[in-house]
């Protein structure tokens, strides 16, 4: 995990902030070396300045091996450092305790050398969610993986989403800024709040407008857990199907109409300049042909 200093503190100070523990827990994730401060250790009362990068790697609750499965992977883009994949819909991306098979990571695995191999989460610098589909970054070597994230972190990595939400939106574009946190009622969601937040902006843009929905592109300027859709429930537009923010009742298996659609950066290693886009699944594209279709009626 990665946070941006937005003022002057101490470095434990900082680590308790921006990762929500206690002041004892960043105290001792600093002296442990599972803090570092602009990728160096230092002692728990050395000065962070606004925009230092800070790093926490959380020690899992449980020594785990990952389980190597066949399971077949887009690629989508590889070389000796790194891979782009296209993520498939109710494809969780890394094991979790209840959930240690049948991830993204047990295919990596199987496929590739991957970046901090002892680690729950070899080769993963973001994430997605279990049913949102699309684009994602994976390193195979640890140098690549630190790079990646800290590109990440300054917001050098641009990611676009296609999403179909509920109700027509007026707006041609708009940019949701509005702090991220768990949501105090219920532990499974996140939600827009001032307490133990932080800062999250998406930008959207409406890309078609149906009878009662409306297709859109959002661009990611932090990365937040669930921050399209949170954002996007917050404002009153919630993605199409989504079982933990959405307001139907009935949603399909299929999960929430958000996929990464594209996704551009320059390569941390050879400095060469990628850029991807991956169509959605055919789930999501049926949806707004039937749509399209509706409101044409």
């Amino acid at each position: 995990m990665e946070w941006i200093a937005t003022c002057k503190m101490r470095f434990d100070q900082a680590v308790s902030l921006g990762f929500d523990i206690s002041r004892s827990k960043a105290a001792k994730a600093i002296q442990e070396g599972q803090a570092l401060l602009n990728g160096e250790k230092r002692p728990c009362s050395y000065p962070v300045r606004e925009g230092d990068l800070l790093c926490f790697e959380k020690k899992e609750e449980e020594t785990s091996t990952i389980y190597k499965e066949n399971i077949p992977i887009d690629v989508v883009y590889e070389d000796d450092y790194l891979l782009v994949i296209n993520k498939p819909s109710g494809m969780v991306t890394h094991p979790a305790p209840g959930h240690t098979k049948g991830t993204l990571v047990n295919a990596l695995t199987y496929h590739f050398s991957l970046s901090y191999q002892n680690s729950l989460r070899p080769g993963i610098v973001h994430r997605l969610d279990k049913d949102t589909s699309g684009l994602m970054l994976v390193a195979k070597e640890d140098k690549t993986h630190d790079l990646l994230s800290l590109m990440i972190a300054k917001k050098e990595v641009e990611r676009i989403y296609l999403a179909i939400v509920c109700g027509v939106i007026p707006h041609e574009t708009g940019t949701i800024d509005a702090p991220i946190g768990r949501d105090a009622k219920n532990r499974e969601k996140m939600a827009v709040t001032s307490r133990n937040a932080k800062e999250a902006v998406t930008h959207f843009k409406v890309l078609e407008r149906f009878k009662n929905h409306t297709l859109i592109a959002c661009r990611l300027e932090t990365g937040r857990t669930h921050q399209i859709r949170v954002h996007l429930a917050y404002i009153g537009y919630p993605v199409l199907n989504d079982p933990l923010y959405g307001k139907e009742k009935h949603t399909t298996s299929f999960g929430q109409m958000l996929h990464s659609y594209e996704i551009s950066f320059v390569h941390p290693i050879t400095k060469q300049s990628l850029h991807f886009q991956i169509d959605p699944p055919k789930e999501f594209l049926e949806q707004a042909d039937l749509l399209r279709k509706s409101s044409n009626i």
